[in-house]
């Protein structure tokens, strides 16, 4: 079975070099404003090694000196000065290069976690309908980090080690025989050429952990969102047990991707302890035979530890990158997913005015075997009132999300003013409706802060008077923190009748030409739903208002009701012209009268 997965993963390798290249060339396009940044960085990075390849020369002539007969008492004062100072400066231009090249760095990760944040609100709908927030936010996590470790590797540890490794070359070629060169050379191709393929078979591994992780996350994130159904059904046992089977497997990935671990970083070292030794050996022959001295020796010494320091960072840097390009694939995965409808700032905005919504022969599905609209037309005039009604799955919700444009129908048109809404910015068709859904999801954040998120930028004056008129003042002022209560992560804080409350209140700050009701009082007892229904009444008088309905008792009073089933308006007309017909709509309401009565008698015996 693992060799089945990690085939999986190594088909999905293939062919990654032109996406590499893309992803590349956009890093370079972010990073080319810090172009002198980067310039300075790499001058203050040759610099310093520059001064880290000539220590050991210095190092050379001291021991030199000290060594030569009768000349202890001549002290190198200026050697062991130069050899201090050239330490110092080493160190002091790294530093002065992390300095400069820091806002570089913070400002690219920075731009893309903003760049993901915007797309991610940018995607449509259906996206989010699929997507797993817990698997979601650790790739995005891993991307950005495995984006800001690319930015680093390529100008501080690619280029720098290159640079000594051809610095040291170049002195060894200078002072002593080829065969030192040689063995560098050859050690540097034996190492580069192990850590190659050693590391692309370890990819694989990391990309199974890094799905694993991810899961796991998921899982988690989803087990605790649904807590309240987990105690509800005594399942704590079945979630352990599912996580505790997510977590063997990734133990298990986590294994392979350690022992090939293990095999890459003892053949790293196998190969730098061979090449050492024959250099070590082939000075020590020659200060054996007289052609060096000690000095050569230590010298020599140095530099294939500089040689060999490098050539394992190049390795582990090579292998940290191939993780950063798989951690940072599902990021750019994610920036390439399309929006099925793109706000672009090209469009013209929607300038609604009277609030006229007109459905024009729409239809509509989310999977052409499934039709969830089909042919429906309807008119709601200025400052009029039209409910819809229907039985689950009719397509009532739908042809809310629809007026906000969250989709687009497949056939047809839907205006407002007179402006097919298709033609237009979605954020303008949304900025000119106001809406309290079914089910009301408030931010982790303050009651106060929630109600004035329907106009950024208002005054508590304004929110207190929202609150009031959507009746929920009074609640608010009986808290101990009043408008700054907290009302925790979905606003799980409050009942779902309050929290519907503030999604009115909301809405009522709002204050838009046209508003949609989606079931707006069905969390809400039979006192609130009456003294709310009076405000929304009052709320909708000059506006234009949609509200779908399944509880016939709150759409008495609207001027037109539209019934719908299996995707078309079977009826319209008024509730009494309705009731008249002695049709669908008549039988629901018969329907919920019996069951009201029921529920009244029920309530009188208990």
């Amino acid at each position: 079975m693992q060799a089945s997965l990690v085939q999986s993963d190594m088909e999905q390798d293939k062919g990654p070099e032109t996406e590499r290249h893309g992803v590349a060339a956009e890093l370079w396009h972010i990073v080319s404003e810090y172009r002198w940044r980067i310039l300075a960085s790499l001058v203050f990075l040759i610099t310093a090694k520059v001064a880290t390849v000539a220590v050991p020369l210095v190092l050379k002539r001291i021991i030199d000196a000290f060594a030569a007969p009768g000349r202890l008492a001549m002290l190198p004062i200026y050697l062991l000065a130069g050899y201090a100072i050239l330490r110092f400066l080493s160190t002091l231009f790294n530093e002065l290069r992390d300095l400069l090249f820091a806002r570089v760095t913070l400002r690219t990760v920075s731009a893309y976690a903003q760049k993901t944040f915007a797309h991610l609100h940018a995607l449509s709908p259906a996206f989010h309908a699929r997507r797993q927030i817990g698997a979601l936010l650790p790739d995005i996590d891993r991307g950005t980090n495995g984006i800001a470790f690319l930015l680093n590797v390529a100008l501080f540890t690619i280029v720098p080690t290159l640079i000594e490794i051809a610095l040291v070359l170049a002195v060894m070629l200078d002072r002593y025989s080829l065969g030192f060169a040689a063995i560098i050379a050859v050690m540097f191709l034996m190492y580069g050429g192990f850590t190659l393929i050693f590391t692309n078979r370890r990819v694989m591994y990391q990309r199974r952990v890094n799905k694993l992780d991810s899961g796991a996350k998921g899982q988690l994130a989803d087990s605790l969102i649904n807590y309240d159904t987990i105690k509800y059904f005594a399942n704590e046992k079945i979630e352990l047990a599912r996580f505790h089977d997510t977590m063997a497997k990734w133990q298990e990935a986590g294994m392979g991707n350690q022992n090939a671990l293990f095999t890459l970083h003892v053949g790293q070292s196998a190969v730098i302890g061979v090449g050492v030794g024959a250099i070590m050996l082939l000075a020590g022959d020659a200060v054996w035979r007289g052609d060096m001295r000690v000095g050569d020796l230590v010298l020599i010494n140095a530099y294939a530890l500089q040689v060999c320091l490098p050539l394992n960072a190049l390795g582990f840097v090579y292998r940290e990158a191939r993780d950063a390009w798989v951690n940072a694939e599902r990021l750019f995965q994610l920036l390439r997913e399309q929006p099925d409808i793109t706000d672009s700032p090209r469009l013209p905005r929607l300038h609604a005015s009277q609030g006229e919504v007109v459905f024009d022969h729409v239809r509509f599905h989310y999977d052409p075997a499934r039709p969830v609209l089909r042919e429906v037309s309807f008119r709601i005039p200025p400052g009029k009132t039209v409910a819809v009604v229907g039985s689950s799955g009719s397509g009532k919700s739908t042809l809310a999300r629809l007026l906000l444009r969250f989709y687009d129908p497949v056939e047809g048109r839907i205006l407002i003013d007179g402006e097919d809404i298709s033609e237009v910015s979605p954020g303008s068709v949304r900025e000119a409706i106001g809406v309290v859904p079914q089910e009301t999801a408030l931010f982790n954040d303050t009651i106060g802060y929630n109600i004035g998120y329907g106009r950024i930028g208002c005054s508590r004056a304004d929110v207190i008077s929202a609150a009031r008129a959507a009746h929920v003042h009074d609640l608010i002022e009986s808290l101990p923190a009043k408008y700054d209560t907290a009302v925790g992560e979905r606003g799980v804080m409050l009942s779902g009748g309050e929290k519907q409350r503030i999604s009115i209140a909301r809405a009522i700050l709002k204050s838009p030409p046209i508003l949609i009701f989606d079931e707006a009082t069905s969390a809400l007892d039979s006192d609130s739903e009456h003294a709310i229904q009076q405000e929304l009444e009052r709320l909708s008088l000059n506006r234009t208002t949609l509200i779908i309905a399944h509880r016939l008792s709150t759409i008495v009073g609207a001027h037109y009701i539209l019934v719908m089933d299996k995707g078309c308006i079977v009826e319209r007309g008024s509730h009494r012209e309705l009731l008249e017909r002695n049709g669908m709509y008549a039988r629901l309401w018969l329907l919920q009268q019996r069951m009201d009565e029921t529920g009244a008698m029920q309530r009188e015996t208990s």
